[in-house]
């Protein structure tokens, strides 16, 4: 007697391996991208640090920043020794009194008047152009760098004197009395002074360049309309 269930055999195996078959290609892997398309993605290049600017300790003679200051202021006469006469450098006020700032100074002239006592750095700025106000960050080393005591910066006040706008300190136990301390900046030039007597201090500022204090800002109309505007007839 014959068992049908043996003439099944192949086809179970035929469709086993259909199955197999197709399992194997659905599994394949996807193609790789083109050598061309994966060398055309370089490294990312690393940015280039901008350096930053170093103390000079050099001081040439600068006739044009020497020019700048008049000498004599009434009949006080203004001394300007050589740079070689005095050793300092921009390095060295720059580091001491202006920080950061003072990285970019360039060059530096010393002027004083002996009697009354008056003391004036000037100094010549690299870079972008330097504004009064940039000079806050550095008031209290600024006026320790000349004697001052005290490191607050409170005792500091931004003030119109004359035509120029300037940080103005007054004395303190360290001074004699009367004295001020100034410091201000005008485009590429940045100014220090100290001295006992203010109407000479004044009659200094005034000779040396300086910016100009802000214009005031405009009076509001009582009646809260343009102070241009002006009533029209009626007609008749």
């Amino acid at each position: 007697m014959r068992h049908p269930r043996r003439f099944r055999l192949p086809l179970v195996a035929a469709v086993v391996a259909l199955v197999i078959g197709a399992a194997g290609c659905a599994s394949s892997p996807s193609p790789s991208p083109s050598p061309s398309a994966s060398a055309s993605a370089g490294p990312t290049p690393t940015p280039i640090p901008t350096p930053e600017p170093t103390p000079r300790f050099t001081n040439e003679p600068d006739p044009t920043l020497s020019g700048l200051i008049p000498d004599a202021v009434g009949a006080a006469t203004v001394d300007k020794p050589d740079p070689t006469e005095y050793g300092l450098t921009p390095g060295d006020i720059g580091q001491a009194a202006y920080g950061a700032l003072g990285l970019r100074f360039q060059s530096l002239v010393i002027a004083f008047i002996r009697e009354p006592r008056l003391s004036l750095y000037a100094m010549r700025v690299n870079g972008p152009p330097v504004r009064t106000e940039d000079l806050e960050p550095y008031l209290a080393t600024a006026g320790r760098y000349v004697g001052i005591a005290g490191l607050e910066r409170d005792p500091w006040a931004l003030s119109a004197v004359g035509d120029h706008w300037v940080w103005v300190r007054p004395s303190d136990s360290a001074t004699l009395v009367g004295t001020k301390v100034y410091t201000w900046a005008d485009g590429q030039y940045v100014f220090l002074m100290i001295g006992v007597d203010d109407a000479q201090n004044q009659a200094l500022l005034a000779l040396l360049p300086g910016e100009a204090p802000p214009a005031p800002s405009p009076e509001p109309s009582p009646t809260g309309g343009s102070p241009e505007a002006t009533a029209l007839p009626s007609p008749s």
